[in-house]
């Protein structure tokens, strides 16, 4: 005796078979935007409050090479370094800052628009030039920041370039911190023409003086020869 076994229409079987799918999915769905909730203010924390490396490897070089001691406005904008609250450290930066804080902390190659609010001027060329991967490969080594940066980069425009003032100790965005030594020969050699000039106008005022002076002491020479008479 033969038992007759129901089964449903091929048409029926997909519908249930999408209609599960279609389940899965919405379900796929809720758990992946519960995650992204979850996971990216997270993230987004992680970064806003993550600690900012000032790398005192720099200054220690600084101090060995230079023998003169420097602060962290070497390369940051605050003196105390990125950690606080003051102007330039991480404590007191709006929202537009921190977008620009962690844009200059993925910047990992050269040439990206870096302008970290926690940096000043030459920590932010640093990270332009060298990128942050390279820079992080160099701290262990620091004497080659100067052998990698451009050697004719020259901020604050005393004649000094940045390379040199790195290893001089000297501020390379102040124009009246260098060695005096270099500071003299760079200011002679970009005003050597005026300053030529002026020693020749000296030169030629002192002569003329001598002239004047010998010729009032023979004409009162002479005076005093015909009084005499």
């Amino acid at each position: 005796m033969k038992t007759n076994t129901f089964s449903p229409p091929r048409h029926q079987v997909r519908q249930e078979f999408l209609t599960k799918k279609l389940f899965y999915l919405r379900d796929l769905k809720k758990r992946t935007y519960g995650f992204l909730l979850f996971f990216v203010p997270l993230v987004s924390w992680w970064f806003m409050v993550s600690p900012v490396l000032a790398y005192p490897d720099f200054q220690a070089f600084i101090k060995k090479n230079s023998g003169r001691s420097v602060d962290c406005a070497f390369c940051h904008a605050n003196s105390n370094g990125p950690e606080g609250n003051g102007p330039g450290q991480i404590g007191s930066l709006t929202p537009e800052e921190f977008d620009r804080l962690n844009f200059a902390r993925g910047a990992f190659d050269p040439g990206r628009n870096v302008n970290s609010p926690i940096l000043n001027a030459f920590g932010n060329r640093v990270i332009r030039e060298l990128g942050k991967k390279k820079f992080i490969e160099i701290k262990n080594h620091p004497a080659d920041l100067a052998k990698a940066l451009d050697p004719k980069v020259d901020l604050d425009g005393d004649g000094i370039p940045d390379v040199q003032e790195f290893l001089d100790g000297t501020h390379p965005l102040k124009n009246t911190d260098g060695d005096p030594g270099r500071l003299f020969l760079a200011n002679f050699l970009k005003n050597h023409t005026q300053i030529l000039l002026l020693l020749f106008a000296t030169l030629f005022t002192l002569y003329g003086l001598n002239n004047l002076l010998r010729g009032f002491a023979r004409f009162f020479e002479a005076e005093d020869g015909e009084g005499g008479r």
